[in-house]
């Protein structure tokens, strides 16, 4: 597959590929997005990006984003950075004390690892995966948290954005 076209003896980069309609596209409902991002949390500390890897690419509103961090790139289009604040609510929500659980010790094995800050994965009714951190051991008792590590946190969304088009387009997806 050729990279770039050859129009009357010049090569176009990226940028003249595109039309000015597809420069245009702003994000929102039922539009594919291609975009490098960065969660920061308000001390500094960089929780996860996709800078070091290879940009992200997304439907708004697949659930891929969590629905604040999708709000805060609508109307920006190819091109565009920004960096939202964003707080706990409208990121991964606040903590909540009921997702503290008291499990007695005779459901874990008597090999594991009971150790404040270990990860241990749950089924839920559904069988499906749920992660729970140990928060702490008691003589009897293990204390699982099943909030996300991030709940309750503020912090910073920062987003450079690749490339917008139409969800049912077959348009190739230019990337960086």
């Amino acid at each position: 597959m050729l990279s770039a076209i050859r129009r009357s003896n010049t090569w176009l980069d990226r940028e003249s590929m595109m039309s000015s309609l597809e420069k245009n596209i702003v994000i929102g409902p039922n539009k594919r997005v291609t975009l490098h991002f960065s969660v920061v949390l308000l001390d500094g500390t960089v929780m996860d990006s996709t800078k070091a890897k290879g940009p992200a690419t997304f439907v708004v509103g697949d659930g891929s984003l969590l629905e604040g961090f999708e709000k805060s790139i609508f109307g920006l289009k190819v091109g565009d950075r920004r960096s939202v604040v964003l707080d706990a609510e409208q990121a991964f929500g606040p903590y909540n004390d009921d997702n503290l659980q008291r499990m007695h010790r005779s459901k874990f094995s008597e090999d594991m690892a009971l150790e404040p800050g270990v990860m241990i994965s749950f089924a839920d009714k559904s069988k499906a995966e749920l992660p729970g951190v140990i928060k702490s051991v008691e003589e009897e008792h293990v204390v699982i948290d099943f909030n996300h590590p991030l709940a309750g946190r503020d912090m910073t969304f920062e987003v450079e954005i690749i490339n917008v088009v139409d969800a049912d387009s077959q348009a190739v997806q230019l990337m960086s």
